[in-house]
Parts: C-alpha cells; structure tokens; sequence
C-alpha cells in the first residue's frame, strides 16, 4: 500500500468507514512507515482532543448553507485531463490489490497461465519448414498401395510403407508358360479394349496352331485355362470380333469337349452377331451327325428370323443327308 492511499484509509478508518479487508494492510503499512505513523498518531490525538469538547449540534440553516457552498466548489473544480484520471483508477486498483492479497495471487496466476496458452498457441501455429523424406526405395512407378503407417511417438515423423506398380516388359515364345499366364491375365486385366482383343486372339491361334490347351503339360504349367477362358469370352464378351476369335481357338475341341460344342450351339442360336452365328455353323460341321447338333440346325432352318442364317442351318442338314 502507498501512501497516499494509506492517508486516505487512515480518515476512512479514524470514521469507521473503512472496509474490514482493507484494516490489516493498513495496520502493516503504518507499522512500517514512519510519515504515515506520525500523520496516525496526530489523527489519534486530534481525535482524542475533539472527544473532550463537548458536540454541538449544527443548526439547520448552517447544514443547508454548508452543502450549497460545497456543490458550488464541487461544480467550481476543473475537470481532471485523462492521464490524472488513469492515474488515479489505477492508484486506487493498486491500493485495492495490496489490500485483498488473495485475489493478486489469483489475478497473477492467470496472467501466467494465459502467458502460458499464448505462448504455446503461437508455437503450434507458426509456419514450420517441412521434415526431410527419407525413402528406402527411390524406385520410379505408380504407387499401387499403402501397406503400413507408423509414427514416431511423441513427434511428427510418420513412417508409410508403400507399393509401386512398376510398368515391366517380357518377350518369350507362345510355348513359355508365363507368356501364356500373362495373356490369360491381358484377357481379364487389360487397360484397353485392343490389349484384350489381342490378348483372346494370341491364345485363339495357340489352340487353333494344335497346341494342347486342354490340361496340364510336362512342365506342370496349367493349359486347361486356356480353354475355359476361351469359352467365358464367347459367352459373355461384348465386342463380336472378339467373341469370333474365342469360336476360332475352340474349334479343335468341338468333337471332343461337350462343353464346348453346347457353347457353339448356344451361340448359333442366341449370339446377337451374324458372322459369329454363322461361324458357328462351320465350327460345327465336324460334329453335324451328332443329334443335338442337328435338332438346333433343324430348329434354326425352320424358326431363326434371320434368312441367311435359316438358309445356313438348312444347307448344313443337307450336307448331313448326303453324308448318310
């Protein structure tokens, strides 16, 4: 506590109008400063004196002059500049901090807190140069999949674990088991419409050349999916040029598969593509003698609302009657 305020409290409480927080921090600072122990004790002794004479009551008269001359000097007093009056707040907001310690420790402690938040705010936020990348394998390709992620505990280093799709070529002969493997899977697999058809087509004339497509070779390596690749194409590919290279590579399995006799059959009869329908029939003049083979022709000859494929089927019976 200052003086100053100190010397105001001292009349608040020579009145009994000081408030009782305020009591020891006075008491404190009068028993440490001398001037203001000295102004103390003549208060006292002023008070003492006064309390000897007897009191007499003002008349009323006087009471009501008094407050009118007061008001007029009250009015009379020039304004205090800005700078006195923040002086002055915070003279008083000082003498009340002192006496309420309490509440400056806690005022105080929330200044370092706040201090405390700012501070780390500030550093979170700040603009950070990025951390180096270190890769294991700086290998070129398009990344295929994120396979792990790890990180650093208590940091910002993360660890990502990735696979790169690394374009590679190969050049072999038919005969090579991966060769074939892979164009089973450009018949799956391709980018493009024009690497599928290639791929049905290579495998096509791999059959159709007499290569045994139907089981597995002396080298282990499977030739039966070849076939069953074949006969998914013509089943369900959309483009016809393909579906007709896939009825080429199974013709030399048409008297020996039934498998793939009923899928030439299904394919005379519902393929929505002419050439195709009638390739079938070519396909299945080895097998013409055969009952089934001949129902479907005498049902098409006489049903199909294709002409050309009516009059296909019906010369293929003929040539069926001239053989018996």
């Amino acid at each position: 506590m200052i003086c100053e305020n100190a010397q105001q409290n001292m009349i608040l409480a020579q009145y009994g109008e000081l408030p009782d927080e305020l009591q020891f921090p006075l008491e404190q600072h009068i028993a440490g400063c001398e001037d203001c122990r000295r102004e103390w004790k003549a208060l006292q002794a002023l008070d003492e004196e006064l309390a000897l004479a007897p009191v007499m009551e003002p008349s009323p008269n006087l009471l009501a002059a008094s407050r009118m001359q007061l008001d007029e000097m009250l009015d009379a007093i020039p304004p205090r500049s800005f700078g006195a009056r923040v002086r002055a707040n915070f003279l008083r907001w000082m003498g009340t901090m002192q006496g309420a310690p309490a509440l400056t420790t806690l005022l105080l402690g929330l200044g370092f807190l706040g201090g405390n938040f700012v501070t780390r705010y500030q550093v979170a936020t700040a603009p950070k140069l990025p951390a180096p990348v270190i890769m294991s394998n700086n290998s070129t390709g398009a990344i295929a999949s994120v396979s792990g992620i790890v990180q650093t505990p208590n940091s910002d280093i993360v660890q990502v674990n990735y696979n790169r799709m690394v374009p590679e070529t190969i050049q072999g002969s038919l005969d090579d088991p991966q060769i074939r493997q892979l164009l089973l899977l450009g018949t799956k697999l391709a980018t493009t419409n024009n690497v599928h058809a290639d791929s049905v087509a290579m495998l096509a004339s791999y059959c159709l050349a007499g290569h045994p497509c139907d089981g597995a070779s002396a080298d282990g390596s499977t030739r039966g999916d070849i076939r069953t690749q074949l006969l998914q194409t013509l089943r369900y590919d959309k483009s016809p040029t393909v579906r007709m290279k896939a009825l080429e590579g199974l013709q030399p399995y048409v008297s020996q598969d039934r498998n793939v006799r009923d899928a030439v059959l299904v394919s005379l009869m519902q393929d929505p593509s002419e050439s195709v329908r009638s390739r079938a029939i070519s396909v299945l003049e080895p097998v013409q003698a055969d009952s089934s083979v001949r129902q479907v022709l005498r049902t098409v000859s006489a049903q199909d609302v294709n002409p050309a494929i009516r009059t296909a089927s019906f010369q293929a019976l003929q040539g069926v009657a001239d053989l018996q």
